[in-house]
């Protein structure tokens, strides 16, 4: 029986981005085992059914030595479980996986680029420096694998720019990861006040800063609207906001800070318009999770972003960094409570048309010669 190996950035986004992607392989009658960092491993990993393979390899580290064991150790791995294929996503994945996998002597190799990260939306002499590494690498991985999948038109544009895409034969653009439209069916606007949703990480390059900034904005013409944020804070992290910025956020009210949740589909559920004004994204799954759920979208006019609205039909595109018209495009949901409902419909069109996983799933099969 064939066999691919999936190397993951983590366990998270294996279980959320890649389950069906999974069951689709296995139901084509191919075995399906995954590599994952031990430092992101979740249990709840093991629940996918298929055997998963820990690996030491830091999400952002810049050490080579480190990253040279990373590869030396998948390659050990991939001898011993023997696939005739690997795939592998998100930025030292898909680079150190693919030369692991060469030279364990995996001639069909496949990589998904998720996304081009903060390297490629901040501009400081360290980030040039590395955005220059980090392409030379990329172009080094891109040859050794067969196909490429990216998530939107943008990445392509950028990376076509810098020099890395040579074979454009090999290049397959999806719509996202896709989503499961029946895991996030369709939920009835709510009673109560119009209700503003944002879900991510506290960040400053997904906008949260935007995001509050706006919402006092709105909150000073109509005190009745509600604003909510989900996702985890971890001070800690690279580009997190600055922890007295956050600590004047939560003091002000103004935003309902709720942290990170296992299940987001109550609090979409509970929103009236789902607010994303990230400077940049591979495709982001919380719009789509928010557009099978219908509802009305606000996200910005950047790279991934931008394709999940067309403007003034399912939501509204908001320059990125632009606080002031995040702010005036939400107003227009509140003058305009007409539009919750006209923009959700057109939501749901959309993901249903484009973003079914069930078609980005057979783009992806039909790429890596599994169907």
């Amino acid at each position: 029986m064939s066999k691919i190996l999936i190397i993951a950035g983590n366990a998270r986004s294996l279980i959320a981005n890649r389950q069906d992607l999974i069951l689709a392989i296995k139901n084509c009658g191919w075995e399906v085992e995954a590599l994952v960092p031990s430092s992101d491993y979740l249990p709840e990993v093991e629940e996918l059914g298929i055997p998963i393979h820990q690996i030491t390899l830091g999400r952002t580290g810049i050490n080579p030595f480190d990253d040279l064991k990373s590869v030396w150790q998948m390659r050990a791995i991939i001898k011993k479980t023997r696939p005739i294929a690997v795939f592998s996503y998100t930025v030292k994945p898909v680079i150190f996986g693919t030369v692991a996998a060469r030279l364990a002597g995996v001639k069909r190799c496949y990589a998904m680029v998720t996304g081009l990260g903060h390297l490629y939306t901040t501009r400081t002499i360290k980030t040039r420096i590395l955005k220059l590494i980090v392409s030379g690498l990329y172009n080094l991985a891109f040859r050794l694998n067969e196909r490429i999948f990216f998530q939107n038109p943008d990445d392509i544009k950028d990376f076509e720019a810098l020099g890395v895409i040579k074979n454009h034969k090999k290049v397959t653009r999806t719509y996202g990861s896709g989503i499961a439209l029946d895991r996030f069916p369709i939920a009835p606007l709510p009673e109560g006040p119009i209700t503003f949703l944002f879900i991510g990480r506290l960040l400053t390059e997904k906008g949260v800063a935007e995001f509050c900034e706006a919402a006092q904005l709105v909150k000073n013409k109509s005190p009745h609207t509600r604003f909510i944020a989900v996702g985890p804070y971890v001070a800690s992290l690279p580009h997190s906001i600055r922890q007295r910025d956050y600590g004047a956020y939560q003091s002000s009210g103004v935003v309902e800070f709720v942290g990170g949740v296992s299940d987001v589909k109550p609090y979409i559920a509970a929103c009236h318009v789902f607010v994303l004004p990230s400077y940049r994204e591979g495709t982001p799954r919380s719009v789509l999770e928010a557009m099978s759920m219908r509802r009305a979208i606000i996200t910005s006019d950047a790279p991934g972003c931008r394709e999940t609205v067309e403007h003034n039909v399912n939501g509204f595109l908001t320059p990125v960094k632009d606080a002031q018209q995040l702010a005036a495009n939400m107003q227009r949901f509140v003058d305009e409570p007409q539009l919750l409902i006209d923009m959700a419909l057109q939501s749901r069109k959309m993901v249903e048309a484009l973003y079914d996983v069930k078609k980005v799933n057979e783009t992806m099969l039909k790429g890596m010669r599994i169907i």
